[in-house]
């Protein structure tokens, strides 16, 4: 039986999900800010304090949208589903739809089957310009988040390049907060954030680079930042994984051990920070002002 042109348009207006990303003060896209009211506006949202879901889909001719809903626990579960390897049909209802934003403010390389390939909707029709990712082709704020993303992911991976009798430089017996003046050579990433071998990168050289980040991490204490540039997350055992952001800089941290700092000014390096007399203190303050996943 043909279609009926109501049904033709139905089609074209119908969303094919791929995927879906949570935009909260506790977890949202690092790459597009250093913190969640910051991401928001790479959006052209407004900071909501309980925050969003987005989600990523395709229309009928196959044109990239990004619908933002207010129903953050449905794309919660959604997302937490899929990471089991369930299967959920992500349907947002209508009134929860607060934007169809025209392009993907996330890099994706799957596409919906039996539609067109992935493109930008017709920038008339759509309203206004696509989103478009943050450029992560060359080093910078955007390459720099992502890079602490995957630390975090990978912590294991990076913690096994460093040797703590590194750390116990005679610096760090003096009570040096980065107790590495004589410490390990810098591990580093590729493009993608993946590690690399540590041992031919240069020393952690950046010393006031470092000094000032843990300066403004410690300000954060007596004046806290904006929502999202200090966040907990779970960690085996007693311990939180603690990621902190400001200008320039990214921090990612265990409350049980040591840290890792990524500087714009340092391309691809990542310099570990030894826990010395002070990072404990400071970790445990900064995890007591951090936001947590509900």
């Amino acid at each position: 039986m043909a279609e009926t042109d109501e049904e033709v348009a139905a089609a074209d207006d119908a969303l094919y999900v791929l995927t879906a990303v949570l935009l909260t003060p506790a977890q949202f896209p690092s790459v597009l800010g250093d913190d969640y009211p910051e991401a928001c506006a790479a959006l052209g949202l407004a900071p909501l304090a309980d925050g969003y879901g987005l989600v990523l889909g395709q229309d009928g001719d196959g044109a990239r949208w990004t619908v933002v809903v207010d129903d953050v626990s449905l794309v919660a579960v959604a997302i937490a589903s899929w990471d089991c390897g369930m299967e959920y049909d992500l349907s947002p209802d209508e009134r929860s739809v607060v934007a169809a934003l025209p392009g993907w403010p996330l890099a994706l390389a799957v596409a919906a089957p039996g539609v067109p390939a992935p493109h930008d909707p017709d920038p008339e029709s759509s309203g206004g310009p696509a989103l478009s990712p943050p450029d992560t082709s060359v080093w910078g704020p955007a390459q720099r988040r992502l890079g602490a993303d995957e630390i975090a992911l990978q912590w294991a991976v990076w913690r096994e390049q460093i040797d703590d009798a590194e750390f116990l430089a005679p610096a760090d017996r003096a009570g040096s907060l980065t107790g590495n003046d004589d410490g390990p050579s810098s591990a580093s990433t590729d493009e993608s954030g993946e590690p690399q071998d540590g041992t031919g990168g240069k020393a952690s050289s950046s010393h006031s680079g470092i000094r000032s980040v843990l300066a403004q991490a410690r300000a954060y204490v007596d004046a806290p930042p904006p929502l999202g540039r200090v966040r907990s997350s779970f960690a085996p055992g007693d311990a939180r994984t603690l990621r902190a952001d400001g200008p320039g800089w990214s921090m990612v941290a265990r409350t049980d051990d040591i840290a890792f700092v990524l500087l714009d000014d340092e391309p691809g390096e990542v310099l570990p920070v030894g826990r010395g007399p002070e990072l404990p203190g400071l970790l445990e303050a900064l995890d007591k002002l951090a936001v947590r996943p509900l």
